[in-house]
């Protein structure tokens, strides 16, 4: 390897480097209630000067596109719920009340600043609007067995009961412990689906 390409290696690995860093200063940023930073917070943050940062990034939206992105991405695995619609209606109750509980909880500071971003920008509006349906198929076909007939009108309050805003407002809002939390929605969920419920 000649000088010149180990300089450029070199300068391209430091680009990452700096790149990662200004993506985890902001991760931490919205971690801490943080969700419209101004750019000399962020570049002091990263150990960058403000005026590198966007050599990084076309512009804070960019930015805030990327790092909501890159943290929504590392909690990907964590929407396996790990039972199927075989199982018992309690089995999957349980399971996917503490798969949510678990996988909000993960994504909560880059979900709060995507649903604020959504107002204002497309691109962040659709990556929310895909990331709801796709957790709310998960729902329809988790619990295809319970919604046949027309018992199928109930998923929009099943997918409500297991969706982010539902999960804030018990967790933050109403003030309830985790434990609180999940007994809560369990027990919804459950009221929700019994034959009884809508009247079978």
């Amino acid at each position: 390897m000649t000088d010149t390409s180990q300089e450029v290696d070199g300068r391209r690995l430091r680009r990452e480097q700096n790149r990662e860093a200004v993506l985890d200063a902001l991760a931490e940023l919205f971690s801490e209630g943080v969700y419209q930073p101004r750019a000399n917070e962020i570049a002091e943050r990263a150990g960058i000067s403000p005026r590198s940062l966007f050599r990084y990034f076309d512009d804070i939206d960019d930015l805030n596109r990327a790092t909501i992105e890159r943290h929504l991405a590392a909690a990907r695995p964590q929407l396996d719920i790990g039972i199927g619609p075989d199982a018992s209606t309690k089995a999957k109750v349980e399971c996917v009340v503490e798969a949510r509980m678990r996988l909000f909880e993960t994504i909560a500071p880059a979900a709060r600043a995507a649903r604020g971003y959504a107002l204002r920008h497309p691109v962040v509006a659709a990556q929310v609007r895909d990331s709801r349906f796709h957790l709310r198929d998960q729902v329809h076909r988790l619990f295809a067995p319970e919604l046949e007939g027309d018992r199928a009108e109930l998923l929009p309050a099943l997918d409500a009961l297991c969706s982010f805003e539902t999960c804030e407002l018990v967790r933050f809002d109403q003030g309830l412990s985790r434990a609180e939390a999940v007994s809560a929605l369990v027990k919804a969920l459950t009221a929700l689906l019994e034959p009884s419920a809508s009247g079978a």
